[in-house]
């Protein structure tokens, strides 16, 4: 919880900073070199300890790859429901929901294949969905069971909620939201892309 709220304060001082004009306009290389150097050392701490990484795979063997696909159509069923709730059509809302929290790829194929709106709705969301994985990781950890943070997480198991999930649930599950991430984030150009044949 505490990692949560110093997450959640860090952001909002990162928006009052850049609005009041004290950080210079935000580049996208320096996100990027961020991302870097995070999974350096997420890199580093899985080399200090190669031996626990393999018991994630011989725990699940097989069913490592169920974890993915229940993501995915965990996703999809969750995005159906809302559509009965929802001013969008099922196409879109279920589309803005297989970007699975890769915000930037799906804004973007979807500003193409269903216009700025969707597109835009598409960032927020998604945006949304990560931001919520990486303030709540130790709650759902904790409420929720191991494997729920990184379903969470979505494709951004992979690289921006890697290391809070490392830390949270320990260097084990690193390869198991790897492999997630690399599965979920393969299927969102395909998923949406086949929504709209």
């Amino acid at each position: 919880m505490k990692n949560s709220l110093i997450i959640l304060l860090c952001f909002i001082a990162g928006v009052i900073l850049s609005y009041k004009g004290f950080i210079p306009q935000y580049n996208e290389s320096i996100g990027l070199y961020t991302l870097y150097l995070l999974m350096f050392l997420v890199g580093i701490g899985i080399g200090c300890d190669l031996s626990s990484l393999s018991s994630p795979v011989k725990k699940y063997r097989f069913r490592i790859v169920l974890i993915p696909l229940a993501t995915i159509a965990g996703t999809i069923i969750a995005c159906c429901l809302f559509a009965l709730f929802s001013p969008l059509p099922l196409r879109e809302t279920v589309a803005i929901g297989c970007g699975f929290g890769y915000y930037s790829l799906s804004a973007i194929l979807l500003n193409e294949l269903a216009g700025a709106d969707i597109g835009t709705i598409a960032l927020i969301c998604n945006l949304s969905r990560e931001l919520f994985t990486l303030l709540t990781i130790p709650l759902l950890a904790r409420y929720c069971g191991k494997l729920a943070p990184i379903a969470a997480a979505g494709a951004t198991s992979i690289d921006t909620t890697l290391p809070l999930i490392g830390h949270t649930l320990g260097e084990k599950y690193i390869v198991i939201a790897i492999f997630h991430g690399i599965v979920v984030d393969m299927s969102v150009p395909l998923l949406i892309t086949l929504l709209y044949l």
